[in-house]
Parts: structure tokens; C-alpha cells; sequence
């Protein structure tokens, strides 16, 4: 409820000067990787910068939710311009989870100055590896639903003819296709029941068969959405927050535990 109306906003104020959504992707991917400057470096986690508590955490926190407002805005800025394409979506997740990474690698080190470097990389990589996933099922079970219900396309949706998976033989799209199909693979794995309804919505569809269109959709929308509504506990909104709040308390390994314990036993109740 927040989110939404900045991003919109600045993307229609970003629709009159020459920047594109995947300029706008890679500043947002930055201001993940500064949050993670700030958390690295502030004096209250053992780094070299003056900054004293809370304002060095709270600094990251800002830094960090700020990115939630420029990552909605470059999709709303590729929709007003009409530059949506699958190619784009592949650079405003690729952004997405590279800056993460970074992020991942400089909490890592903070953590090492607090309880080693064999326990922190441990904590590390499990949260890491339950990012992945998690962000995986969260996007794809949203993009699904957006699909069914409104007909938005997505990645999956892609053309996968002679030109490949982003129809254009280019460099950029031969260099993001094998990651792509990792993608949808793995969104396949976690899943299976979701290619079911979306063979129906294509065969729908396809034939024109509008009533047996409105009645999936119908269906969609009433089983979906409770679903929906708990994956945002999985997203990144709460994430952002959690990670904060932990730097605040001194320590990234806090936010490690609600990463690679608390959302993935929910996850796994939520199946």
C-alpha cells in the first residue's frame, strides 16, 4: 500500500526524460548493494564508520526499502513507455538477486567479526539458499495469478521457437536464456499443479471459449488469493523490515534466523 503508489508515481515522472526501465533495474539493484555498504561498514557491527546507533542501521533500512519503491517502477515505467518485454524481465530479476547477493556477501563478513567465519558463512548460505527459493515461489505464484485472472504475460508466456525462449538470437538474449530456463525450471519443480491450470487458461484461450475462461478465472481468484495474500510473508517487503530490525539489534544473524528457520517453516506448513 505503500510501495505501489511511489513507484507509480515515479515512473510516470521517469517517463519524460531518457531513462529506461533497465537503467532504472540496475539503480535500484545499487541501492541494495549500498545498504549493504552501510551495514557493512557502520561503527555498531565493528566497521569504520562513525555513524553511532540507530542511524546506521536505520540508514540501510532506508536505503534498503527505497529499493522496493524503484523496483516496482521500472515494470510501471516499461508498461507507460510500452519497452515491457521478456528481456527486460530478465534484467530487473537478474538485478534483483545479484545485488542480494552482495548484500548476502558484506552481512557475511559482519557476521565473521562477530562469531567466525565457518559459522557465518554457514548462516549465510542457508539464508541465501532460502532466499532463492523462496523469491522464486513468491514471484512465480504472483505472476501465475496475474496471468490466469488478467492475462498478463510473463516469462513463461515466452515464445520458445527457432529464435529461442526470448525470440531475438542477440547476445543479451543468448546469455540470459540458460538463466531463464533455470528459472522456470526450478518455478516448475516447486510448482507442479500450476502447469494444469495454466494449459486450461492457454486452451481457453486459444479456442475463444470464454465462459470456460471466466469460470477458471473465477476459481483462480477464490483458491489463489488466500494463498497470495500469505506469500507476501515471503516476500521481500517483510524482509527488508526483518534485516533492519536486526541491525538495529547488532547483528545480521538474527535476520539469517528468520531467513533459513521461521520463513522456511512456514513455507513448509503453508504446503
Amino acid at each position: 500500500h505503500l510501495y505501489h503508489p511511489l513507484a507509480w508515481r515515479l515512473a510516470r515522472a521517469l517517463a519524460h526524460t531518457p531513462l529506461t526501465p533497465n537503467m532504472v533495474s540496475v539503480f535500484g539493484g545499487l541501492l541494495v548493494v549500498a545498504a549493504g555498504v552501510v551495514y557493512f561498514n557502520m561503527d555498531a557491527t565493528g566497521g569504520t564508520w562513525a555513524l553511532g546507533w540507530p542511524w546506521g542501521a536505520l540508514l540501510g533500512l532506508v536505503l534498503h526499502m527505497s529499493w522496493h519503491v524503484v523496483d516496482g517502477a521500472d515494470g510501471d515505467l516499461a508498461r507507460i513507455t510500452g519497452k515491457t518485454s521478456p528481456i527486460g524481465e530478465m534484467v530487473d530479476g537478474i538485478c534483483d538477486y545479484l545485488s542480494h547477493i552482495v548484500l548476502y556477501v558484506l552481512l557475511a563478513f559482519v557476521l565473521t567479526r562477530q562469531i567466525g567465519a565457518g559459522a557465518a558463512w554457514a548462516w549465510t548460505l542457508a539464508a541465501g539458499a532460502s532466499h532463492i527459493v523462496q523469491s522464486n515461489h513468491v514471484e512465480v505464484q504472483r505472476r501465475f495469478y496475474q496471468y490466469w485472472t488478467y492475462g498478463v504475460p510473463w516469462l513463461n508466456n515466452a515464445k520458445d521457437n527457432g529464435a529461442g525462449l526470448f525470440g531475438s538470437g542477440g547476445l543479451f538474449a543468448r546469455l540470459f536464456e540458460p538463466i531463464a530456463r533455470a528459472y522456470l525450471r526450478l518455478a516448475a519443480g516447486m510448482t507442479p499443479h500450476a502447469r494444469q491450470i495454466d494449459a486450461a487458461v492457454g486452451a481457453a484461450m486459444a479456442s475463444g471459449d470464454d465462459g470456460r475462461l471466466a469460470a477458471i478465472r473465477a476459481e483462480v481468484a477464490r483458491e489463489q488469493k488466500p494463498l497470495l495474500d500469505f506469500l507476501k510473508l515471503l516476500g521481500p517487503n517483510p524482509r527488508a523490515i526483518v534485516l533492519g530490525l536486526a541491525m538495529l539489534a547488532g547483528s545480521p544473524v538474527w535476520y539469517f534466523f528468520y531467513q533459513a528457520v521461521v520463513l522456511n517453516d512456514a513455507q513448509h506448513h503453508d504446503r
